[in-house]
This record gives C-alpha cells, sequence and structure tokens, in this order.
C-alpha cells in the first residue's frame, strides 16, 4: 500500500500565527517537514525561529493556525506529541551539583525505568557522547560543549520520532561545535527527523536536508542549500582591498558602474556581490582597478549561505539591536 504524502510527514504547520501583545512575533509560517529528515530553520535572534520550537513543541499556543507533530494537533493532543519528542534547548537542562552520570541516570528514573535499566541506559549513553572520562565529574565542572553533549544525551533517554534542537551549538567555540554536528549526524543517520534551529548559517549549510529562512516572523524561502543558492544568483563575486579607506569609493563603484547588489564580506576590507551575468565578472574588476583601487584578492565562487540570507532578507544574519526591546531583537519569551 502507499503511503500518502500527510502520513510521510512529520511536521506540518499552516498560517502558524503568534502574538505577544502587539508584538507580531510569528506571521504565518507554513512547513512541511518530511519523516527521517534534518530540517534546518535559520535566521538571526528575534526572527521567530524558538516561537516556532515552542509552539511545535507544546510549550505555548499559536494565536493564529494550526500545526501537527505525527499527526497530532500540537493544541488539541499536546499530550501524544510530548510522548513522542525531545526538546533541547538553548541552555542547558541539567543539574550542576550532580554527576554527568547521576544526572542521566536520574532522568531516566524519572522517565519510569528501573534502577539497573537507569544505570544501563547512562552508561550506553556516556559511551556514545564520548563522556566516560567526565561521568563522575560534578557538571558544574563542565565546559560549555560538555554540557550540550550531555543534554542533548539526556534527551535521548527514551528515543525519541523527533529532536527538536534549539541552538544547540550558541556560544560553543568551534571544536565543541563540530562535536555537537557529528551528533547530530548520528541523530538522524538512525532514522529520528532533526528539527534544527540556528543562526548560524554554515552550521545550517552542513546539517540539513532542507532549509526554511524566517525573517521577523515570516518564512521568506524554502528549500535545499543548493535550490536556496541557485535562487540569488549562481555566482558570487568576493573583493578584499588593501586599503580600508577604499572601501565606500569600491561599493559605489560596483553599485553604479556594475549594477550590483552589494554587501559586507567577511572582514572590513571585502565586499561581495551576487552575479547576474557572466560579463559582470571582467566589469567588476576592470571597474575597481581602473578607478585606480588597489585590490588584494577578487575571487568568483558560489553564494555561501550567509550571502543567501543577505540577499533574501537585506541585511546580515546577525544579531541586531531592535527599538523596544532590553536585550535587542524582537525576542518572544525563551528566544
Amino acid at each position: 500500500m502507499a503511503v500518502s504524502a500527510q502520513t510521510e510527514l512529520a511536521i506540518e504547520a499552516d498560517g502558524l500565527a503568534k502574538s505577544y501583545g502587539k508584538t507580531r512575533a510569528l506571521r504565518g509560517i507554513d512547513l512541511a517537514i518530511r519523516r527521517g529528515s534534518v530540517y534546518g530553520i535559520l535566521g538571526p535572534n528575534g526572527a521567530g525561529k524558538t516561537t516556532t520550537i515552542r509552539i511545535l513543541t507544546t510549550l505555548i499556543k499559536p494565536t493564529g493556525g494550526s500545526a501537527r507533530v505525527l499527526g497530532h494537533d500540537v493544541v488539541r493532543e499536546a499530550a501524544d506529541v510530548r510522548s513522542k519528542i525531545c526538546l533541547t534547548g538553548q541552555h542547558a537542562s541539567l543539574d550542576e551539583d550532580l554527576t554527568g552520570q547521576e544526572n542521566l541516570v536520574l532522568i531516566a528514573r524519572l522517565f519510569g525505568l528501573g534502577w539497573r535499566s537507569a544505570r544501563a541506559r547512562a552508561a550506553e549513553l556516556l559511551a556514545a557522547f564520548d563522556l566516560e572520562e567526565f561521568a563522575r565529574r560534578l557538571v558544574r565542572t563542565y565546559s560549555g560543549g560538555l554540557r550540550r553533549r550531555l543534554d542533548i544525551a539526556a534527551g535521548l533517554i527514551l528515543i525519541p520520532e523527533i529532536v527538536f534542537l534549539d541552538e544547540p551549538t550558541t556560544g560553543l567555540d568551534p571544536r565543541s561545535r563540530n562535536q555537537v554536528w557529528d551528533i547530530v549526524r548520528t541523530i538522524a543517520a538512525e532514522g529520528t527527523t532533526v528539527l534544527l534551529t540556528t543562526q548560524y548559517m554554515e552550521e545550517a549549510d552542513r546539517l540539513a536536508d532542507r532549509l526554511a529562512v524566517i525573517d521577523h516572523g515570516r518564512l521568506i524561502a524554502d528549500g535545499t542549500s543548493s535550490e536556496l543558492k541557485a535562487s540569488v544568483g549562481a555566482n558570487s563575486v568576493r573583493v578584499r582591498l588593501f586599503d580600508l579607506s577604499d572601501r565606500d569609493r569600491a561599493e559605489q563603484i560596483l553599485r553604479e558602474q556594475v549594477q550590483l547588489e552589494v554587501h559586507a564580506g567577511s572582514d572590513a576590507f571585502s565586499l561581495v556581490a551576487a552575479l547576474d551575468r557572466e560579463n559582470q565578472i571582467t566589469q567588476a574588476f576592470h571597474s575597481l582597478t581602473g578607478n585606480g583601487l588597489r585590490i588584494a584578492d577578487f575571487s568568483v565562487g558560489q553564494p555561501t549561505m550567509d550571502e543567501v540570507f543577505f540577499a533574501l532578507t537585506g541585511h546580515p544574519a546577525i544579531d541586531e539591536p531592535e527599538p523596544g526591546h532590553p536585550d535587542g531583537a524582537i525576542k518572544e519569551p525563551g528566544s
């Protein structure tokens, strides 16, 4: 018997909306996430990522639209949803006065496992997450990366059908971030659906089968990494200048003489622009050098996800202060 499209979906959302007083955190989000996939929701802080996660995991109710997780309505069948999912938030939900092993055993016991089964499951997870040598240390002595690994392990005491990871690598160093990425790949390889939110474009690019770009509570793009990159142009030109004082003039030349949309590159000396036509490559180079600007590096390549985000939203995917909110972004509780 053929499997219907509906039963193939782990998560569905239709016009999902959420308001906090006059602040509209979500403005009508549609999602269709297949079972067994890794789906990334990316955007800057305050975009609405955490609000989406909190609704899908039944922590808050939407003020508009609807959502179903594994076929269950998140409002009317919240208990059924909770029994099938795991949520790991931005901050580790661990007892710092217990060891890593004690935390896992305690959570296993709360889930109803007997003492022997709880200890066995804790040992299994400590080994799987490369935490055995830290098992008997108090969690308060753990680094950020160790806490994140233990927190994700705690959420997998019982193997869920969907794992929600809300910005799991925020604040981690590159080594710890790579370790968490390996964990995500392992979870997905075992057939569990993973919904990942992140403001790191590289993270979404590396991990997700499909991506949704959210900005100011709206879903502005959805597709594979390759599809999103293709949607904003086949290539981008990247220019790095010798002199920082030339940056503004270079940007003006590229905009006015080559008709390119230009934005900041990886550092203060760099500019990036999406190309519409192949002949713009030589136009850009000759326009800059012909006006006496010294170029340290000039290259052409496929757009990065940071460049895709800028092209779609008109601003980079970084935390930018928004008026009316004490810490900048348009934040919902827990964002």
